[in-house]
């Protein structure tokens, strides 16, 4: 399979310019999956959006998006194209969400005031960690709460409580992921999920790309 992927994607690459490709590869080798983000029932369209635009600005790869109540909700004009290069996977009840986390090796970190959370700038980076962020409003559930390994918060002195969850979320994912680049932690993709992200983004780059990729297949049966 990674040598069809490969032989697939050089043929496909040749319908791009050398600027795209290049560009993918620059920005895939600041691309990581040391840490997700996690947003829960977020009702407001845009903050859902804006949170997946910091993700692609900062170099978080996939977004997990919990819809058990006010289904899916992305703005594209919010998220300027975030949406082609930003993996959203959506699942329909949290429970399912945290196990997934787990499957994939990830902590599970709650973004919350509580007592027993850690300052922004505390936080220890080299775990894998999927961050959860909750509704706007009431902030993330009791479920959540209870089955988190960690809990974090951003140091506020003024009188405001609290920020706006995609406020939030900015400061959080640029605080975390500059840190990481700035380690000497393993965060960056694999060889593995970089082939992957190239062909996808490849795909998405090309018109017709149903018909082109037709015709490859004609050209090797073999493969």
């Amino acid at each position: 399979m990674k040598k069809f992927n490969q032989e697939l994607l050089t043929y496909l690459e040749g319908f791009l310019t050398e600027n795209r490709k290049e560009g993918f590869l620059r920005v895939l080798k600041n691309r990581t999956k040391h840490f997700t983000i996690a947003m829960e029932d977020v009702y407001q369209l845009h903050n859902t959006s804006a949170v997946m635009r910091s993700c692609e600005v900062f170099g978080v790869q996939e977004l997990n998006v919990i819809e058990q109540k006010f289904g899916k909700r992305i703005d594209s004009e919010i998220a300027m194209g975030a949406q082609k290069w930003v993996d959203v996977n959506r699942f329909n009840t949290v429970q399912s969400c945290i196990d997934d986390m787990r499957a994939k090796g990830y902590q599970i970190i709650a973004t919350t005031p509580h007592n027993d959370s850690c300052m922004l700038h505390e936080f220890d980076i080299s775990k894998r960690s999927a961050i959860f962020f909750g509704t706007e409003k009431n902030g993330l559930s009791e479920e959540v709460i209870k089955q988190a390994d960690g809990f974090i918060k951003i140091p506020m002195v003024g009188y405001t409580e609290s920020l706006n969850i995609s406020v939030s979320a900015a400061i959080i994912i640029q605080d975390i992921t500059t840190r990481l680049r700035q380690s000497k932690i393993d965060w960056q993709l694999t060889d593995a999920e970089v082939l992957e992200k190239r062909l996808d983004w490849t795909r998405k780059s090309i018109k017709d790309i149903e018909f082109i990729e037709r015709k490859f297949h004609e050209i090797n049966v073999d493969l």
